[in-house]
């Protein structure tokens, strides 16, 4: 079975070539990070007419780098929810046209359980059901992977998600965007117990997420030393934030974890690349004697081949769209 997937969510234009879901056969991501760089972060209309102009490259190239042709598929994924609006449809509607002018079923899928599926890839023992802590620049979710295409969602952050609060921070730091790697870099050198920094609870919502009071603390700080003619160490901040976003997240998980009876953790998402909340995870879940899983880096982001993983699951469970398919810029995964 080889399904093609295509992703457009937000700022990479991606497709893939997935053969017996977990089988990546090639990978082409097209990113715009350089042109919204300029910007301090992505401008939906330029993503959008990027996608456009992107697409059917990256899709030849994924088919060509494959050694395959469209024939040879078995089914064309593309990620319907939720992202950009005006990105998604750009995807959506690529792929609506091709599945149509090939004959081959269209497949929905949600970005979130790609973002789940690619530990799939990574891990080929890993199988439902598990725990999985989804932490990226729009969302963090704790997510309880029931089946390949059945989820449920018990936390989820209230206010800005982990990814959002890096890069904001990030930015009142004097970093550019994407600003998250930034503190990731200066982390490494810095000292973690520099700064006290908060870790925001949500009352009577004991796996819920909340970074915005994080944020708010860390660039008031920063306002306050700016008036008082102080500089702060911009290592030691940044190793700071990393600490305390890794703390909130692992707290959150294993206690997640502990309460549902999961002994399998597994970590997705652009944040799955920070090697702070890898660490914090990795070491809680040892130290509880729990399996724990976490893609490649090059598998972190926004990427084609999560798309046509979680494709190929969806087609097996006999998940298909019409010609009706839409784009939706938000939906939960308890909605799928």
């Amino acid at each position: 079975m080889l399904i093609l997937g295509i992703e457009s969510s937000c700022d990479e234009t991606a497709a893939s070539i997935c053969e017996d879901c977990r089988n990546i056969k090639s990978s082409v991501i097209s990113t715009q990070i350089e042109e919204h760089k300029k910007y301090g972060g992505v401008v939906p209309e330029i993503a959008s007419r990027r996608h456009c102009e992107n697409i059917l490259g990256v899709v030849r190239q994924a088919l060509d780098n494959a050694e395959v042709t469209l024939a040879d598929i078995d089914g064309i994924a593309v990620t319907y929810a939720p992202g950009l609006i005006g990105a998604l449809l750009v995807g959506v509607n690529f792929a609506k046209a091709l599945a149509f002018s090939a004959g081959k079923p269209l497949i929905p899928v949600h970005h979130i359980a790609g973002h789940i599926a690619a530990n799939y890839i990574c891990h080929k023992e890993l199988e439902p059901p598990y725990l999985c802590i989804v932490a990226s620049g729009a969302h963090s979710h704790i997510v309880e992977v029931l089946s390949y295409t059945k989820f449920h969602v018990i936390g989820r952050t209230r206010d800005d998600a982990a990814g959002e609060c890096f890069d904001k921070c990030a930015r009142a730091m004097g970093f550019p965007y994407p600003g998250g790697v930034h503190i990731d870099k200066a982390a490494q050198s810095g000292d973690p117990t520099a700064f006290k920094l908060p870790h925001p609870v949500v009352a009577g919502s004991e796996f819920d997420f909340s970074f915005s009071g994080l944020k708010t603390s860390v660039i008031n700080m920063l306002h306050h030393s700016e008036q008082k003619g102080e500089v702060i160490d911009r290592n030691n901040l940044s190793a700071s934030i990393q600490k305390a976003i890794s703390e909130i997240i692992t707290d959150k998980t294993i206690l997640a974890a502990e309460s549902l009876g999961y002994k399998k953790i597994a970590l997705a998402g652009g944040v799955s690349a920070n090697s702070g909340v890898r660490a914090a995870l990795s070491v809680a879940c040892a130290e509880k004697g729990y399996d724990f899983y976490m893609p490649e880096l090059s598998l972190c982001g926004d990427n084609g081949a999560m798309i046509a993983c979680q494709g190929s699951y969806n087609f097996m469970a006999g998940i298909t769209a019409d010609e009706s398919l839409n784009a939706i810029a938000t939906l939960s995964m308890d909605e799928i």
